[in-house]
């Protein structure tokens, strides 16, 4: 195995080879954090990717793109004299730290601790609001789940999933009334309180609803592709066929699956 705080150091130098105003790369050299950050997101999706498909034998690569990230941003930070990447790594373990006492200090464990935690953070940071602190870049069906976490942590909630699946209902009806309006504003507003009712009933069932999303798109895909398949079998494309064929194709995909699941 490497010796970590080689590979490390290595990683840094590299960076700052890359990064330099003479020898270095010019598309490198270019970047700032407002270019580099969607880099950050997109690798950090591609390692959850990488996860559920259980691709172990990939899973390396893709955390050695995501921590190149920290890397770059550490170094431009360093270069404007703000910090470096053994502060980031210094403030991640104290944080570490100073959020497990019952690991690195005497007291007990207790439920709600992490949270607590967190909480005396945002304070200090004198973020006193109940919902401060959860970042408006975060895709939109994980920030929803938050919001409605972190009200629910001072009581305003629903008591039981069934309440919020009326509630689900209730705005369904609300956008359906819209739809002969066709007003595009009163439309998007009505569909956004459907999909934020669907996040706070994920998180009810103690779902993730990015990942309930990410696995009926690969459903989707895996069916629509194999519909597709079996239509140019019969020297057809989607394009070329009738929605009734295509439906028939659909409901056949559905079938095969169904019968695969229960040999």
């Amino acid at each position: 195995m490497p010796d970590p705080a080689h590979a490390i150091a290595r990683l840094i130098e590299i960076m700052a080879r890359l990064r330099d105003p003479k020898d270095g790369c010019p598309w490198d050299r270019e970047q700032d954090f407002a270019s580099i950050a969607p880099y950050a997101i997109e690798e950090a999706y591609e390692v959850e990717d990488t996860i559920a498909r259980q691709d172990w034998a990939a899973l390396p690569d893709e955390l050695g793109d995501l921590l190149l990230q920290v890397v770059y941003h550490a170094r431009m930070a360093e270069e404007a004299g703000w910090f470096d990447f053994a502060t980031v790594a210094t403030m991640i373990g104290d944080k570490m730290i100073r959020r497990h006492p019952h690991v690195f200090g005497d007291a007990p464990a207790r439920p709600g601790q992490w949270e607590d935690g967190k909480a005396q953070e945002r304070l200090a940071r004198r973020e006193s609001g109940t919902l401060d602190g959860i970042p408006a870049a975060l895709p939109a069906l994980l920030r929803a789940r938050k919001l409605s976490a972190r009200a629910a942590r001072v009581g305003f909630d629903w008591s039981t999933a069934d309440e919020v699946a009326r509630k689900v209902d209730e705005e369904i009806a609300e956008l359906k009334a819209e739809l002969p309006g066709g007003d595009r504003a009163r439309l998007a507003d009505e569909l956004g309180d459907v999909l934020f009712t669907l996040a706070s009933l994920a998180r009810k069932l103690d779902l993730d609803p990015e990942a309930c999303l990410r696995h009926a798109n690969a459903k989707f895909t895996r069916r629509f592709t194999a519909m597709e398949q079996d239509l140019a079998r019969q020297g057809l494309a989607p394009g070329d066929s009738s929605l009734d064929q295509m439906e028939a194709g659909w409901q056949e995909v559905k079938r095969r699956e169904r019968t695969a699941r229960s040999e």
